[in-house]
């Protein structure tokens, strides 16, 4: 089985020191028995992701997060800037669901649960 490299939009696999995409991917987020909220997945690797609009958040407390067609990724918040938060998965992401997740939003658009 083979897989295509994802690049972000400049054609450039490498930013930060891994291969990151940039998406526009709704998914659920919540810390602690908290609500679930929705955030905007903006930006993705394997082994993170910038998410926009959450207000509430705390920095000592793991992030659990709900993407369409996967189980819960868990992470932790890394840095935050006003509502945006950049966050590092507990786990990396296998290559294979990395790709699936950067090419399903990019041809569906916005993903949101069923």
């Amino acid at each position: 089985m083979r897989h295509d490299v994802i690049t972000d939009k400049d054609d450039n696999p490498l930013r930060g020191g891994a291969v990151r995409a940039e998406v526009t991917l709704l998914c659920d987020v919540r810390q602690g028995v908290g609500p679930w909220q929705r955030v905007r997945l903006e930006d993705i690797s394997q082994h993170g992701f910038r998410i926009s609009r959450l207000p509430q958040f705390s920095l000592d407390k793991t992030l659990r997060v709900r993407i369409p067609g996967l189980n819960i990724l868990v992470a932790e918040i890394r840095w935050h800037e006003d509502c945006m938060l950049g966050c590092a998965f507990l786990a990396p992401l296998h290559v294979a669901v990395f790709e699936h997740i950067v090419r399903q939003a990019r041809i569906d658009g916005p993903l949101t649960r069923p």
